[in-house]
């Protein structure tokens, strides 16, 4: 198996946004447009460069992209849709990038857009997920909070402690205008907030509302052949995939497809500054960067307290509030992420600057069962 590093240079040339938010009447295409022409406009490059487009969504239904990009021009290039549960946005992004490092594309765009529904589980039968990933019925809010017990049992850490995380994640947040939460929260608000279960409250998971981003890559051929702003392309450096094996767990998954994307890009977890992460349910923050090597196991809240995890701190975790504070439409959070980690590299990120950062790594998983890394690095 080749790895991206083996093909020619890929760079995120643009990405955009449009506003990760709670329920509204605006329509999917418009989420979507709004974060390609953004994209578009933050590269400085016309639609026709576009050679080939994937569209990450999971709460949508069938091949939304054709009718929903027609306005841009319909210009018969290929149009791939994807859905990869929670990781639908990364799986589209590595597949942009594995297109352009492999010259079948100059230039590609990943973008995701998801609105609120319900959406059945294949292996199961059962809805998954609605307007909020964190009902007291949720697969997914019973298996972290039975971790979050199992965590505080083996580390001696408290109910407190693990709030930490999502006190951090709001304070990010509240500076991201593109976040669904944008307010900054006490330890006792988290605390105090809608019990869910033993273990969480509502202001320790994710909101799943609706949003879009986009992202463009592209070759270096391309980026002299539009004349592109040569401060802006970010590398990315490494792109790795995984899926569950017999007998393994979610974290395992993660722990693979995150030491795959670093040996890759060949960086130490020691020089990561900028890391975003499916930081779906507060727990997890923890045990993704436990998994990466930036802490050891049952190290990182004491960390966490020392600030090292903040923005200007050792490593800036989840600088755009995460999916805690950013939120989780689902098809856009990979490809969110990547636009983060892109204003982060370039130093445009505003009042969430990391200072000095140029490496930047970002993870997502699908239900545990499939995880996507990738690794960005500042030229």
């Amino acid at each position: 198996m080749r790895r991206l590093t083996e093909l020619r240079p890929v760079y995120v040339v643009g990405v955009g946004w449009h506003r990760y938010q709670y329920a509204s009447e605006t329509n999917h295409a418009d989420l979507a447009l709004t974060a390609v022409r953004d994209a578009l406009h933050d590269a400085g490059l016309p639609w026709e460069a576009v050679d080939e487009s994937f569209v990450a969504t999971m709460l949508l239904g069938s091949a939304i992209g054709r009718p929903m990009l027609a306005p841009l021009g319909a210009h018969g290039k290929p149009l791939v849709h994807v859905e990869n549960a929670s990781a639908s946005g990364s799986a589209a992004f590595r597949l942009a990038c594995v297109q352009v490092a492999a010259g079948i594309s100059d230039v590609a765009l990943a973008v995701g857009v998801d609105k609120p529904g319900p959406v059945t589980r294949a292996d199961t039968g059962i809805h998954a997920l609605g307007d909020d990933i964190a009902t007291v019925n949720s697969r997914p809010a019973n298996h972290f909070s039975l971790l979050t017990d199992a965590y505080m049992a083996a580390h001696g850490v408290t109910e407190e402690d693990i709030a930490r995380i999502a006190v951090k994640n709001h304070r990010h947040g509240s500076l991201n205008p593109n976040a669904q939460r944008q307010k900054e929260r006490t330890l006792e608000e988290v605390l105090g907030s809608r019990r869910l279960t033993r273990s969480l409250t509502s202001l320790q998971v994710c909101p799943v509302g609706e949003g879009a981003a986009a992202a463009i890559v592209a070759g270096e051929e391309a980026v002299a052949r539009w004349g592109l702003d040569p401060s802006k392309p970010i590398r990315v450096a490494a792109s790795a995939a995984a899926s569950e094996a017999v007998l393994s767990s979610d974290q395992e998954v993660s722990r693979d497809v995150i030491t795959r994307a670093l040996s890759e890009a060949q960086v130490p977890p020691e020089t990561i500054d900028v890391f975003e992460m499916h930081d779906a349910f507060a727990l997890e923050e923890a045990l993704y960067v436990e998994a990466s090597g930036i802490a050891r196991p049952g190290e990182y809240l004491a960390m966490l307290r020392d600030g090292c995890f903040d923005i200007g701190g050792r490593c800036a975790v989840s600088p755009s509030g995460g999916l805690i504070a950013m939120g989780h439409p689902i098809g856009p959070t990979g490809i969110g992420q990547i636009g983060e980690l892109t204003r982060q590299l370039r130093h445009a990120a505003g009042p969430r600057q990391h200072g000095g950062a140029r490496v930047g790594l970002a993870h997502m998983v699908g239900i545990g069962a499939v995880g996507y890394a990738h690794v960005l690095v500042r030229p």
